[in-house]
């Protein structure tokens, strides 16, 4: 599908304003809803495509600034060290109860829109897997896609590096896809084995992909892109997305076992 151009939107949080970016469809119709977490960089030019991939396949999506307490609205970090550090500083700086309120601020906007089916989703890369898991977390959420989501083995997230992402895994009431690069050395074996541990004590939904990549391998910037990677993981995340939020106004319905009918 042919996208339209992106649509800037200020919402409210407890915390401030939020910037986000939201992109659709250039069809008329109803689309289902996807908040798409950026990593700690915000919206660089790879996000804005992977986004613009992910509107093009038939979904109403929104990338929040996920730093706007600290940041002016539109500031994004280069992929360079000074970049780095700036993001991983503000990473756990931020409340946790601040990326929690963010969330709900995005899908309740995604959800009050005319051109949303109401039916919402969840994706993010990096620190913004780790955000869709815990936006995952509202019971509206159908589907999260998180690729190689970091610090949820370690529970370092937001400040005092002591979240309860592990501990509320249990609050996830819709369906989960996690994609990890067994070459990441930001989530080791022994954290990828702790995340599915929990996964499996709560008896949650989900499909569990481990992969021959590096940390960043969707990033189409960079030495350690992959682009035959990202092309099977980008299909496993809209497979998730049609069969768990439908299609909009493509004639499919979205029925109560999560299954899609044509």
């Amino acid at each position: 599908m042919i996208i339209r151009e992106e649509e800037v939107v200020e919402l409210t949080t407890p915390y401030g304003p939020m910037r986000s970016v939201v992109l659709r469809p250039v069809a008329p119709g109803k689309y289902p809803g996807v908040v798409f977490y950026s990593e700690i960089f915000q919206i660089t030019g790879p996000i804005r495509r992977t986004a613009a991939m992910l509107a093009g396949h038939g979904y109403l999506v929104a990338i929040p600034e996920i730093y706007h307490e600290f940041e002016p609205a539109g500031t994004v970090f280069a992929y360079d060290q000074a970049g780095s550090d700036r993001g991983n500083v503000l990473k756990t700086a931020k409340e946790l109860a601040s990326y929690d309120a963010d969330a709900r601020a995005v899908l309740d906007h995604l959800k009050s829109r005319s051109d949303c089916t109401g039916q919402l989703g969840a994706m993010g890369i990096c620190i913004g897997g780790h955000l869709a898991f815990r936006a995952a977390m509202n019971p509206d959420v159908r589907a999260a896609a998180c690729f190689y989501a970091t610090d949820i083995h370690k529970g370092s997230l937001a400040k005092g590096m002591h979240d309860d992402s592990l501990e509320r895994a249990k609050d996830i009431q819709g369906e989960l896809l996690m994609i990890y690069g067994r070459q990441d050395p930001h989530v080791p074996l022994e954290g990828r084995r702790k995340v599915m541990a929990r996964l499996d004590e709560v008896d949650a939904r989900y499909t569990w992909h481990e992969v021959n990549g590096a940390h960043a391998f969707l990033r189409d910037e960079g030495a350690r892109y992959d682009p035959e990677l990202a092309y099977q993981c980008y299909g496993l995340a809209f497979d998730l997305f049609h069969r768990r939020l439908g299609f909009g106004d493509q004639n499919a319905e979205v029925v109560g076992s999560g299954e899609s009918r044509h």
